[in-house]
């Protein structure tokens, strides 16, 4: 681990975004260009005292899921995630297979859609990035350990996960989710990763287990969805998925249809969701 160079490699990195292209608000007045480090560390899902130590070179080396997450907090190139890697004294994960690093453009998608929830998502259900709005619809997938990032996983193995659904929408959610992974199994028959996940949930899950003996197969598409919000009551979404067949990627955007009660309700969503996402006058100080 090279901790003088990964250092300034990340320092540079910051000092080059500003808020607007993470889609965060500029909040108060910056003494110095770029991102402040709380702000990479909330985009990153770990400790601003961590992020610091790195920065500092005296931090531990950091796993490859944090790595990841720096590369996508910092908006880093597949060739400047690679370099990321190779810093920090790690072998770059294969291409091969779907790939956890996303690209800066549909990161800046993401940024952009700042009045609707809009997630990033790999083809077996891995959340790699939220906007602000996401996060206040679903919760913060993104400081939860990887294992628990898994949409089908949670689903099917985390009671809490259906909490937001209305238990009449559980039955077609559970097929939707069986049927996309049989798809993406039988694509990548090569693939260790949808396989393994298959494997855990038919030992795990009755449910998951009846399902996958049906066969059914079909890919994510377009649907209407509700959410049962404890904040702002029933909301009823179109959810739109936007394909990225580089890396077998998912861009997944919920929205609602203006003049609806679902509409008005989603807008109070982003007033309350987005509130902790301003940088306070105490961390205006901050370089």
């Amino acid at each position: 681990m090279n901790r003088a160079e990964l250092a300034d490699f990340l320092r540079r990195g910051r000092a080059r975004l500003e808020p607007s292209d993470v889609g965060l608000a500029p909040g108060a007045r910056r003494r110095t260009p770029g991102l402040r480090r709380e702000e990479v560390a909330q985009l990153a899902g770990m400790s601003v005292d961590y992020y610091t130590r790195l920065e500092q070179s005296r931090g531990p080396r950091p796993s490859r899921q944090m790595l990841s997450a720096m590369a996508r907090a910092l908006r880093l190139t597949a060739a400047e995630h690679d370099h990321l890697f190779h810093l920090a004294g790690e072998e770059p994960p294969r291409r091969e297979t779907a790939s956890a690093h996303v690209r800066p453009g549909l990161l800046l998608i993401l940024d952009r859609l700042y009045d609707t929830p809009a997630q990033l998502v790999n083809d077996c259900g891995e959340v790699l990035a939220q906007n602000a709005m996401a996060k206040a619809l679903v919760g913060d997938v993104m400081s939860r350990p990887r294992r628990e990032r898994n949409l089908v996983r949670r689903f099917f193995l985390d009671p809490t996960a259906r909490s937001l659904f209305l238990d009449d929408d559980h039955a077609p959610h559970a097929r939707s989710h069986v049927a996309n992974l049989r798809a993406v199994t039988a694509a990548r028959p090569d693939d260790p990763e949808p396989a393994a996940l298959v494997a855990e949930l038919r030992a795990s899950s009755e449910e998951f287990a009846r399902l996958w003996n049906e066969h059914e197969v079909s890919l994510r598409n377009r649907a209407t969805k509700r959410f049962q919000h404890p904040l702002v009551g029933l909301l009823e979404l179109d959810c739109e998925v936007m394909l990225s067949h580089e890396h077998h990627h998912l861009l997944i955007v919920h929205t609602a249809r203006p003049g609806t009660e679902s509409y008005e309700r989603l807008q109070l969503l982003r007033v309350v969701g987005l509130q902790d996402m301003v940088p306070s006058e105490s961390e205006a100080e901050t370089p």
